[in-house]
C-alpha cells in the first residue's frame, strides 16, 4: 500500500525536477503534467516557483521548461561533498576485513570507470588502480557490472562502433558482439568478473549498487591473485560483495540497513 505523502507539494516539486532532469532537453509544462499525472494548474504553479528560485528556466518562445543554474549548482555540491565516497568507504573497509582481499568502489564516467575508494588488504599484490585512476569500463569487472545494468540504448551510445573498444595488450572483448556476450554473462550470473585483462594473474568480482531510480550509481569489486581462489569459489565471493552492494544501495536511497559490522569497528 502506498502511504500518501505528508508534504505533497514538496514531493511533487521533487517529481517535477526529477522528470525534467531525465529529459534530453526542455519540454512543455503540459508534457510534465501528463507524465506525472498532476493537474496542469499545479504544474504551472510549481514551475513558476522553481523558475523564481533558479532551479528551472522558462523558454517563452518555445513554451518549454528546462533545468536552471541552481540545479547545476546542486550537482556541483554533490561532487564537492563526495557522498558516494563517504557512504562507500566504511563498507569497502568492512569488505576487505571480511575477505582479506583488496576492494574498491568505482563510478562510470563515459566509457571509463573512476576509482573513488580503494582499500588494499595486507600482504596482497600491488594493483594499477588507485583513487582517481581511470580505466576502460569494458575491461574491468566493476565497469562490466555497471555496463550490464544500463539500458540497451545507452550502451549503444557509449559503444557506437568497434573503435570505441579500447584494448589492453590485446586482452578484452574486441567487437561489440563480444562485449554483448560478456555483459549477457554478467546478467545471467548476477555478477561481473575480470581475469587478467587489466593485470596478468589478477582477477576481480564485482556488482553494481543502484540508486532510487534503479540506475547503476556505483560498483563494488574485490580483487585478488588468481591462484588464491578457484573459479568455483567466485560465486561465494560475489555473494559477499552483493551484501556490501545492497547495503550501499540502501544508503544511497537514504534507507540504511543493518551492515555486517557497525562502522568504526576496525
Amino acid at each position: 500500500m502506498v502511504v500518501p505523502s505528508k508534504v505533497p507539494a514538496a514531493q511533487n516539486t521533487l517529481r517535477v525536477l526529477t522528470h525534467l532532469a531525465a529529459q534530453r532537453g526542455p519540454i512543455p509544462a503540459a508534457a510534465v503534467a501528463t507524465a506525472l499525472g498532476l493537474p496542469r494548474s499545479t504544474v504551472y504553479q510549481l514551475l513558476d516557483v522553481l523558475a523564481q528560485e533558479g532551479f528551472v528556466v522558462h523558454l517563452p518562445e518555445e513554451r518549454r521548461y528546462g533545468l536552471g543554474i541552481a540545479a547545476f549548482e546542486l550537482s556541483s555540491g554533490f561532487s564537492r561533498q563526495e557522498p558516494l565516497s563517504r557512504l562507500g568507504r566504511p563498507l569497502i573497509a568492512q569488505l576487505v576485513d571480511r575477505l582479506g582481499e583488496s576492494a574498491h568502489l568505482v563510478v562510470l564516467h563515459g566509457r571509463d570507470v573512476i576509482y573513488l575508494v580503494e582499500e588494499r588488504a595486507a600482504h596482497r599484490p600491488s594493483l594499477v588502480s588507485d583513487v582517481g585512476v581511470r580505466l576502460p569500463a569494458h575491461l574491468t569487472a566493476s565497469g562490466r557490472a555497471l555496463l550490464a545494468a544500463l539500458p540497451a540504448a545507452q550502451l549503444r551510445a557509449l559503444y557506437p562502433n568497434q573503435a570505441a573498444l579500447e584494448q589492453r595488450d590485446g586482452r578484452g572483448p574486441h567487437t561489440r558482439l563480444e562485449l554483448r556476450a560478456v555483459l549477457d554473462r554478467v546478467r545471467t550470473d548476477g555478477y561481473a568478473t575480470e581475469n587478467g585483462e587489466i593485470t596478468p594473474g589478477i582477477a576481480s568480482v564485482a556488482l553494481a549498487a543502484r540508486d532510487h531510480t534503479g540506475w547503476p550509481a556505483a560498483a563494488i569489486a574485490v580483487t585478488f591473485a588468481h591462484d588464491r581462489f578457484i573459479e568455483g569459489d567466485w560465486p561465494a565471493l560475489a555473494a559477499t560483495v552483493a551484501d556490501t552492494a545492497a547495503e550501499l544501495s540502501r544508503r544511497i536511497r537514504g534507507r540504511p540497513g543493518t551492515a555486517a559490522e557497525p562502522p568504526g569497528t576496525r
